[in-house]
């Protein structure tokens, strides 16, 4: 759905499930313009996400040795969310998106396309602007948003009821799925 403005602080789009299960992706073109950002990224970027993902429940691991550290959304344009990544299609501005490399850890820097536009050059590194939905399985604290500038952001706040965050946080028989608006 392309909209307005936005439901949910901070949220320029997002994509979610309907009560039927299926995938749906809410873009608030105004509240993308008023931040001076460009609505079609926007868009493009909760397409790739619901294609690549459109259950909203993978994850990959990133082990250390032998040992299961950490894992991450697979969400598969955050790492390179900016609209200066961003690339043209027929005139419109499109946004980046990762190949499944990036979420290999076994991936070497050279050699190896980690997304579309070529910036990134290493598995799980982020751009400046990117972020990751990650679980720290040592410390056990839950879901965190890691940006490009290496600094978790705890969700202390309980997520809205229904939304991504929350069903990454609740068993999937416990979800509670979004109203179409």
């Amino acid at each position: 759905m392309i909209l307005d403005d936005s439901d949910q602080a901070t949220a320029l789009g997002y994509h979610d499930l309907t009560p039927d299960g299926l995938p749906q992706g809410k873009v608030f073109a105004h509240s993308d313009i008023k931040f001076g950002y460009t609505w079609t990224v926007t868009a493009s970027h909760e397409l790739l996400e619901m294609l690549g993902d459109p259950d909203i429940n993978l994850a990959a691991y990133l082990y250390t040795g032998t040992t299961l550290n950490r894992l991450y959304a697979y969400e598969v344009a955050d790492a390179c969310e900016a609209d200066r990544y961003g690339y043209q299609i027929d005139g419109v501005l499109v946004s980046d998106f990762v190949f499944p490399s990036w979420f290999e850890s076994f991936r070497k820097q050279g050699g190896t396309q980690f997304d579309f536009g070529g910036h990134i050059t290493a598995p799980f590194e982020l751009l400046p602007g990117g972020y990751i939905g990650v679980f720290d399985i040592r410390s056990g604290s839950g879901w965190h948003q890691l940006t490009a500038e290496s600094t978790p952001l705890h969700y202390s706040m309980r997520a809205r009821v229904g939304s991504r965050r929350e069903r990454r946080r609740t068993p999937r028989d416990q979800w509670l799925l979004s109203e179409i608006s």
